[in-house]
């Protein structure tokens, strides 16, 4: 009996072994077997010693994984949407122009030495052979399916904005998860004030598409309603006069105060200062409808609106929503892990040792971590010092277990004032008004990933401060 190997060059330039032909006798017809042997631990023989890790996204926990992972001795390949990164704390200022969106994004390419990076969605992942099935998300080649296999999978996949079921949230609500919401928000404020300018608009379709509606009271509600405050103010008042005085904006929550996780002085501070400025705020209010042109709440009615921002949390990615496999927090139904950030089995409830999640899609049994960018870095940061320290203690290395050091919490009110809670550092360490703000801002700029950015930012607020923002490139 005579086996002879079969070989085929990957797209990689390496040999794969696909099967064995095997030879009975002059009379018996060939027979091919695939080996399904090496379904489990085939990429092994591809990659570097210690195999291939699949990131599933390029949020806070998949780029940052990506960018610290050992990459001599594992094979990283990286499958996102979207081909960069967005430092999220200034995506609300990309949303009036504050600053631009090349300021907050990073390219996964850019840090792609020795990373295979595919721009599509996956679809599901197949846990007993180790395998993700994926769709392409690429301009030209859309739809096209294709599957990767791994040694070890990382599950950084994010959440999506939280709806609550509510008609009409989804198609005529925008949200602030990404730089083209960004993009649609910018040019919606512009258009609500372009067609408020036209001849023959009465008074009251003036004000009704000039009205504001922010739907959130948590630190994106509040940013966001700050940002559009200083836009309006600083230079559609410039730019628009006769319109002011039917210009309006409203923040409604369910909760009875905003900022709810913040300090509760913090958080008067805040309601007052918005107060102040002319931005209603309506706690206790619970949307039942949005149409095209109405918000209708619980007790007040329809409410006509020009642009709706949607800003109420967070919920469960498809993804996550297929893996049925996997244990789930109850109440968020985000993935649940160990210590360890392994996902554990629905079925035996015991952590598998190849598979992790990080981000907002996980959360660590027996902790309610709040699902945020810091959470999401430590996380990472952490996973890769354990795969990484795997390399020379070995597969069967346990690290210690995670733990989150809460670092604080800020926000922007607007007029160059921000809120910067660490109470969770130091007891006293709780700041408002203008110092705040530069304690925001000099914050966020250290923490921005590339020097290219590091010089972006600064430049562009200091290009706002002097000339305004530019509303001509929407």
């Amino acid at each position: 009996m005579i086996f002879s190997s079969i070989l085929i060059r990957s797209a990689n330039g390496r040999p794969r072994l696909l099967g064995q032909i095997r030879f009975i006798s002059s009379q018996e017809p060939l027979r091919f077997t695939k080996n399904t042997s090496l379904v489990s631990t085939k990429t092994r023989t591809l990659g570097r010693s210690q195999g291939r890790v699949v990131i599933l996204g390029s949020g806070w926990a998949g780029f940052k994984l990506m960018k610290d992972l050992n990459r001599k001795d594992y094979e990283v390949s990286v499958v996102s949407p979207r081909n960069y990164f967005v430092f999220t704390p200034l995506l609300a200022s990309t949303s009036v122009g504050t600053l631009e969106f090349r300021c907050i994004t990073e390219p996964v390419r850019g840090y792609s030495q020795n990373i295979s990076y595919h721009q599509a969605w996956c679809d599901s992942v197949d846990l007993q052979n180790q395998v993700i099935h994926c769709t392409s998300n690429v301009d030209g080649n859309k739809g096209v399916q294709f599957s990767l296999d791994y040694d070890k999978l990382v599950i950084g996949v994010g959440s999506y904005s939280q709806t609550f079921g509510i008609p009409g949230v989804k198609e005529h609500g925008l949200f602030l998860k990404d730089v083209n919401d960004a993009r649609l928000i910018r040019s919606r404020v512009v258009s609500c004030f372009e067609y408020a300018s036209q001849p023959g608009i009465t008074d009251q379709e003036k004000a009704n598409r000039l009205h504001f509606a922010v739907v959130g009271g948590g630190p994106t509600g509040i940013e966001f309603s700050a940002e559009l405050y200083d836009f309006i103010s600083s230079d559609m008042s410039r730019l628009y006069p006769q319109l002011m005085s039917q210009t309006r904006m409203t923040l409604y929550d369910v909760a009875p105060n905003i900022l709810g996780t913040f300090d509760s002085q913090l958080s008067e501070y805040a309601h007052k200062k918005f107060s102040r400025k002319g931005i209603q705020i309506k706690t206790k209010r619970r949307v039942l409808e949005v149409t095209k042109d109405d918000l209708v709440i619980e007790g007040d009615g329809k409410v006509p609106y020009g642009m709706l921002v949607w800003s109420t949390g967070l919920m469960q990615n498809p993804l996550i929503e297929s893996l049925n496999e996997l244990e789930k927090d109850k109440r968020s139904q985000r993935l649940l892990t160990d210590e360890q950030l392994r996902v554990l089995s629905k079925d035996s409830k015991k952590p598998l040792n190849n598979v992790y999640a990080l981000g907002d899609c996980a959360t660590i049994e027996g902790l309610d971590l709040p699902a945020t960018a810091q959470v999401a870095n430590q996380k990472a940061i952490y996973l890769s010092n354990v795969l990484n320290k795997q390399v020379k203690k070995g597969s069967d290395y346990l690290a210690k277990p995670f733990i989150f050091k809460n670092r604080g919490s800020m926000a922007y009110i607007g007029s160059s004032e921000a809120l910067v809670d660490m109470s969770t550092v130091h007891q006293k360490a709780k700041r408002s008004g203008h110092l705040a703000w530069l304690l925001w801002r000099s914050a966020y700029l250290s923490m921005s990933v590339s020097i290219r950015n590091k010089m972006l930012i600064p430049l562009h607020w200091f290009l706002t401060w002097g000339f305004g923002r530019d509303i001509s490139r929407f």
